[in-house]
C-alpha cells in the first residue's frame, strides 16, 4: 500500500467533517452489535434443534451435520478477506451488505424444503456472518479515543464471546415452544433494526475512507487473484478436515487425508503468494509485530479452550449426571452472567493495570476453574459445577479484553480491518482445532479407561464377584426372576465399567485444559503495552459526542 492511502491529503480528510455531524459512540457500538451477536449465536443456535431438523428434512445423522460444517466453513473463508473487501465496497457499505446477506440467508434457512437447500441456505448466512465480527472490531477501535479502548474491546468481547453462551439454550426455547424454522426468522426483526441502525448512525472515519479508496484503485489494478483462490482451497479444506475428521477416523479416511493434504500445500502456496505480491489480499506481514502475533495466537488458545468447554460440560452433566438439555443450560448460565459482569469492569481498569497482569490472572482463573473440573464425579451437584464455572467465566473476561486491545494497539488505523479479520480468523480456527482435538481425546481416553478399570473386574477378583452378587441382588430386588437377573448382572456391570471410565476421560480433558492454558503463560512476554502508540489510532473528532 502506497504511502498516500496510508496518510491522505490533509484537505481530503477535512473536506467532508464539516458536513458530519457527531456521531454518539454508544449508539455505534449499539449498531453494530446486533449482527455480531447474531452471527456468533447462529453458529451454535442449530445445535439444539438437529434432532428436528432431521427429522423434517429426512437426513441421516452423518448428512445432518453439515448444516453446521458449511456455516463455519463459510464463515471462514470471508473472515480473512474483510479488509480486501472494504477497501472495494467501504468499511461501512461492507458491513451492511454483510448483515443484509446474512438475513436473505436466515429467511431462506427458515424457508428450505431439504436438506441440501437449507445446507446451500446456511452457507449463504455463513458468507454474511463471516466480515460482520472483524468489522466491527474496526469500528469500535476507530471510534472510541484511546483511552477507552479496553472498553470498546470489552463490548465487543460481550457479543462475541456470549453468543456461543446463550446460542444453545435459546434455541433449546425456541424449539420447544415453536418450531425449528424460528430458529433463523427470530433473526429478521433484530437484524433489520440493526441494518437501520448503521445506517443511521455509523459513519465511516474520513482518514479510513479516504485511505480505502487510494488503496482500492491500486488494488483494483493487482487483484490477487491466486491468492484468493489458495486461500479459499486451503481453508475451506481445512475447515472440513477439522470440522469432520473424528467423525470419520482421521487419517483412516481417505477423503479426510486428502483434505489435509490439500490444505498443507493450498495455505503453505498462500504464504508464499502473499508475502511476494505486490498487492496482496491479506496482509500477512502484520504478524511481524510480535505484540500482534502473540496476542493473535494466545486468543486462538483461549478459543480452543472455551469451545472445548462448551462441548465437554454440557455433554457431561447430560451424559453423566442425568440432566436435561434445559437444566444443563441453566448450570452454564453462572459463567455467561460472571462474564456479563465482570467484562465491563475489565474494560474500565485496563488502562491502570498491565495487560500482561489481566491475562496471567485470566490463565490461573481459568486453570483453578478447570482443576475444580478434573474432580467431577457421578455424585457432582450443582454447586460444584456452578464453583468451577465463575472461576473460568472470571478467566475468559480477564484474557479476551487485554488480549483484543493489546494485539492492535501497534496496527495503524487504516490497516485496522485487516488485523481484525486476521484475529477473528485464528480465533475461529483454534475454536475448531479445540473441539476436534478434546472429542478424539475424550473418545480414546475413555476406550483406555476401559480397558484399564476391566483389567480389575476380571471373574478372578473377589471385589468383582461380590460387585456382581450384589447387582444381581439389586435386580433381583427390582422385581426380575433369578435367571434372568444372573444373566443380566454382567451387562449391568460392563455398563457401570464404562460410565467410569468416561468419567475418568472427562476428568483428563478438564485437567488436559488448565494445562494447556498454563502453558502459554510464557508468551504474556511478549504483550507489551505501548501507550505511546495510542496517538497512531485516535480517531477523528466526528465521531466523539
Amino acid at each position: 500500500m502506497s504511502t498516500l492511502a496510508l496518510n491522505p491529503p490533509l484537505h481530503l480528510v477535512t473536506a467532508t467533517q464539516a458536513e458530519r455531524k457527531p456521531v454518539n459512540k454508544w449508539l455505534v457500538t449499539v449498531s453494530v452489535s446486533f449482527g455480531t451477536l447474531m452471527g456468533a449465536i447462529d453458529a451454535s443456535i442449530v445445535n439444539v434443534a438437529l434432532t428436528h431438523i432431521r427429522g423434517s428434512v429426512g437426513a441421516t445423522l452423518e448428512e445432518i451435520t453439515w448444516i453446521s460444517t458449511g456455516f463455519v466453513v463459510a464463515t471462514v473463508l470471508v473472515m480473512p478477506l474483510t479488509a480486501f473487501l472494504g477497501r472495494l465496497v467501504g468499511q461501512k457499505r461492507l458491513y451492511m451488505i454483510s448483515l443484509g446477506v446474512f438475513l436473505l440467508g436466515s429467511m431462506l434457512c427458515g424457508m428450505a424444503w431439504s436438506l441440501w437447500s437449507l445446507v446451500f441456505f446456511r452457507v449463504i448466512q455463513g458468507f454474511g456472518a463471516g466480515a460482520l465480527q472483524p468489522t466491527e472490531q474496526a469500528i469500535l477501535r476507530q471510534t472510541f479515543p484511546p483511552k477507552e479502548q479496553g472498553m470498546a474491546m470489552a463490548l465487543f468481547a460481550m457479543a462475541v464471546m456470549l453468543g456461543p453462551a446463550f446460542g444453545p439454550t435459546l434455541g433449546g426455547i425456541i424449539v420447544d415452544n415453536a418450531s425449528w424454522p424460528w430458529i433463523f426468522y427470530i433473526n429478521l426483526p433484530v437484524g433489520l433494526l440493526g441494518l437501520a441502525m448503521v445506517w443511521r448512525f455509523v459513519q465511516e472515519p474520513d482518514d479510513i475512507r479516504v485511505a480505502n479508496q487510494l488503496a482500492a484503485a491500486e488494488q483494483k489494478r493487482n487483484i490477487d487473484w491466486q491468492g484468493i483462490a489458495l486461500l479459499s482451497v486451503g481453508l475451506a479444506t481445512l475447515q472440513y478436515f477439522l470440522e469432520e475428521g473424528d467423525k470419520n477416523s482421521w487419517f483412516e479416511s481417505r477423503a479426510i487425508t486428502a483434505c489435509f493434504i490439500v490444505a498443507a500445500l493450498a495455505l503453505v502456496a498462500f504464504v508464499m503468494r502473499e508475502l511476494a505480491a505486490k498487492v496482496p489480499a491479506v496482509n500477512l506481514r502484520l504478524f511481524k509485530d510480535p505484540v500482534f502475533a502473540s496476542g493473535t495466537l494466545i486468543g486462538s488458545v483461549m478459543f480452543a479452550m472455551l469451545m472445548a468447554n462448551m462441548f465437554l460440560l454440557p455433554v457431561f452433566m447430560q451424559e453423566m449426571l442425568g440432566f436435561t438439555a434445559t437444566q444443563s443450560g441453566i448450570n452454564m448460565m453462572p459463567r455467561t452472567l460472571v462474564m456479563m459482569a465482570v467484562t465491563p469492569l475489565v474494560g474500565r481498569i485496563y488502562n491502570k493495570v498491565s495487560p500482561r497482569t489481566l491475562v496471567g490472572i485470566g490463565v490461573v482463573a481459568f486453570s483453578i476453574g478447570a482443576y475444580q473440573m478434573s474432580h467431577f464425579t457421578l455424585e457432582t451437584g450443582t454447586w460444584q459445577i456452578v464453583s468451577s464455572l465463575i472461576w473460568q467465566g472470571i478467566g475468559f473476561s480477564l484474557l479476551f479484553v487485554p488480549l483484543t486491545t493489546v494485539a492492535l494497539s501497534k496496527i495503524e488505523r487504516a490497516k485496522l480491518t485487516d488485523a481484525t479479520g486476521l484475529n477473528s480468523l485464528f480465533r475461529q480456527i483454534g475454536g475448531s482445532v479445540g473441539l476436534a482435538i478434546f472429542a478424539t481425546l475424550l473418545g480414546r481416553s475413555a476406550t483406555q479407561g476401559r480397558a484399564s478399570i476391566g483389567a480389575h473386574v476380571g471373574i478372578t477378583s473377589p471385589d468383582a464377584l461380590m460387585r456382581l452378587q450384589q447387582t444381581e441382588q439389586g435386580l433381583i430386588g427390582r422385581g426380575l426372576d433369578a435367571a434372568s437377573a444372573h444373566l443380566a448382572a454382567p451387562a449391568a456391570l460392563a455398563g457401570e465399567v464404562a460410565r467410569q471410565a468416561m468419567v475418568l476421560s472427562f476428568e483428563k480433558m478438564f485437567l488436559l485444559a488448565g494445562i494447556c492454558f498454563m502453558a502459554i503463560l510464557p508468551l504474556l512476554a511478549f504483550l507489551k503495552d505501548d501507550r505511546s502508540m495510542a496517538g497512531a489510532q485516535k480517531p477523528d473528532v466526528h465521531l466523539e459526542m
